[in-house]
């Protein structure tokens, strides 16, 4: 007798193949670093149009000797429109007119917006908004509006400001006070800005500190001299940067509408007299000349209040 054994079929043995990793998609991650790009693509867009071009046009045009007709040639100067600049009286004037502005609204954009910014700490929930209102409300009065009304305040026969004190001064074509109203009027109008900003900073200051030194003793006046203050410094040096940079642009209107640039070019600052060699000397070599030398000086005022303001914040904290 045969006995056949047969022996079960062994399981088919499958060689794996390696694993694959799945390539990631090239899209989603070229997506995700241009994203941020993309973002600030309109915003850059607008600044080399509207900043960076301009600047790079009145750099060229500077070097050229042009009357602004369209039938006329450039002609290039090289310098020359420079060189005349330097010369020029009026340009230094301008500019002693221009620190006299900056130095004149400081007041008005610092120290006045710190006192009245303290002063509504003790007024009540409810006034408050309307304390407010009533401080940031000339800033949005239009300037060649302010012009006018400030104009007729000052007349100097019917105006308001002559029979309260019972002169007949000319305030607004006198050469001793014109640019001191100038003055008064954009640090009116700019006083309330200036006020919002210093409630944001002083929003920004943590109650801690003044709870902290009232534990230890400190009386009110020594908490705002030694902790509020320099907490606030660094806002403090934003109004004066930002005092720098557009106070004499936004006396442009007023000056325009009220004196001119007179009497005898008593209120022409820097920025008015770009206007005049422009569009009343019709000399745009010299105007662009004058542009930019204006921004590399204020540039480099702007980049050494800058520089002073990380500092102060990099000490703060």
């Amino acid at each position: 007798m045969f006995v056949t054994i047969v022996e079960p079929d062994a399981p088919p043995v499958i060689a794996s193949a390696p694993a694959v990793r799945p390539r990631r998609a090239l899209w989603p991650r070229v997506a995700r670093v241009a994203a941020p790009y993309l973002y600030l693509a309109p915003a850059l867009i607008l600044l080399v149009v509207w900043t960076y071009q301009p600047l790079a046009q009145a750099l060229q045009l500077s070097t050229y000797s042009w009357n602004l007709l369209p039938t006329s040639p450039m002609k290039s100067v090289g310098t020359a429109n420079y060189d005349r600049l330097a010369h020029l009286p009026a340009f230094w004037d301008s500019i002693g007119r221009t620190g006299v502005l900056i130095g004149g609204m400081l007041p008005f954009t610092v120290i006045l917006p710190v006192v009245i910014a303290l002063a509504s700490r003790k007024v009540g929930a409810r006034a408050r908004t309307v304390y407010h209102a009533m401080i940031f409300t000339p800033f949005l009065v239009a300037p060649v509006a302010a012009a006018a009304v400030w104009r007729w305040l000052l007349h100097p026969r019917t105006g308001f400001v002559d029979s309260m004190l019972g002169s007949q001064r000319n305030w607004v074509y006198d050469v001793q006070t014109a640019h001191w109203v100038i003055i008064g009027i954009t640090g009116w109008q700019l006083i309330g800005f200036a006020v919002l900003v210093v409630w944001a900073g002083l929003a920004g200051i943590s109650g801690d500190y003044d709870e902290a030194a009232r534990v230890d003793g400190a009386s009110p006046a020594q908490i705002r001299r030694w902790i509020t203050m320099p907490l606030l410094s660094p806002t403090l040096l934003f109004l004066v940067l930002t005092t720098v940079l557009l106070s004499p642009t936004l006396t442009f209107p007023l000056i325009d509408t009220m004196t001119q640039g007179g009497p005898a070019q008593a209120t022409t600052n820097i920025y008015y007299l770009l206007y005049e060699y422009a569009f009343h000397n019709f000399d745009a070599g010299l105007s662009a000349a004058a542009g930019v030398a204006l921004f590399v000086g204020f540039g480099v005022v702007a980049a050494g209040l800058v520089w002073i303001s990380e500092k102060v914040a990099f000490h703060d904290d």
